[in-house]
């Protein structure tokens, strides 16, 4: 981004439905250009497709999946995701270079989405997410979480196409939907922090981008007393997780869905790696942040607790030392990034009062 100029990389075609992954094919053919699987759409069809899935899911869709590429003329070769870490990604970059295809899809949940992601702004072949749980709002982002010494967030490409099999969504463990409500929940404090980035330091702020993620995140806490009742809307999180990627896609960056709730998330990523789910761990951060901004901490604890996300640090598996170091870290990380915890020190004696007082620890 250069001054107040930015480029906006949209999904070209977004298809969500309820048992429609047999039409997985059709789907690549339209985004190829074609609609169809006769022979005369043949010179229409992707040059065959990577698959980039773990092993769980791939036994999980590989036959209707396979089914759906052959019926459509659509050459494949399956691939197994590793952790986000620049040798599990060279690997499957590699491997994905040999087979001479003209697109990557990346079918399953976060870490699948994120490699297939990588991979295909990496070598320039188109991306197509296929998410199998709504955990986060990475399925239609430009945006792929690294893990590292620093665990951070980078730009890759925007999906060409986002394809949603809710039925597939809904079979996951409650514990995934929970997650990416409470990734929602925490666009309120991003955009709350970009505003104030806009304020200090005179930023891009793009109130389009902004308004589009908070309407994403109030559709959460606005409902949560019914999901609580009657269960979490499983179609209505994901396309509010999609419409939070697309508001990212307009904003250039990820302002719109990460501020100081994220940089905790990614600290703890870095203090107990593998411990509770990004949305989890951004969703308990939202409570602590949402005081510093003088916001209703409340309101927000109750929502994530109404569709069952975690409020508190034990209920993640994390214990005050941890969440104490990882407020105090959670700024450094990307110190050019102005958010709430820029505004004063966060000390080890401050980050324990603002965890308690929030119920946190």
């Amino acid at each position: 981004m250069t001054g107040n100029m930015h480029t906006m990389e949209l999904p070209r075609l977004i298809e969500i439905g309820e048992k429609n992954l047999d039409g997985f094919g059709r789907f690549l053919c339209s985004l190829a250009g074609g609609g169809g699987y006769g022979a005369a759409d043949a010179a229409k069809r992707p040059d065959g497709i990577s698959l980039v899935s773990g092993s769980n899911v791939r036994r999980i869709v590989k036959k209707t999946v396979e089914g759906s590429l052959e019926s459509a003329g659509i050459a494949y070769v399956w691939h197994k995701a590793g952790k986000n870490s620049p040798d599990s990604l060279d690997r499957v970059r590699a491997e994905i270079e040999e087979d001479g295809t003209g697109m990557v899809a990346g079918i399953g949940g976060g870490r699948s989405v994120d490699t297939a992601k990588m991979i295909s702004f990496g070598i320039r072949k188109p991306f197509v997410s296929v998410p199998t749980a709504a955990s986060h709002d990475g399925m239609a982002s430009p945006f792929v979480s690294i893990k590292s010494d620093r665990p951070h967030s980078i730009v890759a490409s925007a999906p060409l196409g986002v394809f949603v099999d809710i039925s597939i969504i809904k079979s996951a463990p409650p514990g995934l939907l929970a997650s990416g409500c409470g990734d929602l929940i925490a666009n309120i404090i991003a955009v709350r922090d970009w505003q104030l980035g806009h304020r200090r330091t005179d930023e891009y702020y793009g109130r389009y981008a902004a308004d589009l993620a908070t309407m994403s995140a109030m559709m959460v806490i606005e409902n949560s007393a019914e999901f609580a009742e009657k269960g979490t809307d499983a179609r209505l999180i994901v396309e509010g997780l999609i419409s939070a990627g697309v508001a990212s896609c307009i904003a250039g960056s990820s302002r719109p869905c990460s501020g100081s709730e994220h940089l905790f998330s990614h600290a703890l990523d870095a203090i107990a790696p593998g411990v509770g789910l990004h949305g989890e761990k951004c969703g308990i951060g939202s409570i602590m942040m949402a005081k510093l901004h003088g916001q209703d901490w409340r309101r927000i604890a109750r929502a994530l607790r109404d569709v069952g996300a975690p409020t508190t640090a034990e209920q993640v598996g994390l214990d005050a030392d941890r969440i104490v170091k990882a407020l105090c870290m959670a700024q450094g990380l990307r110190p050019e990034r102005y958010t709430i915890l820029s505004e004063s020190e966060m000390t080890p004696r401050r980050a324990l009062s603002l965890a308690k007082s929030t119920g946190v620890i």
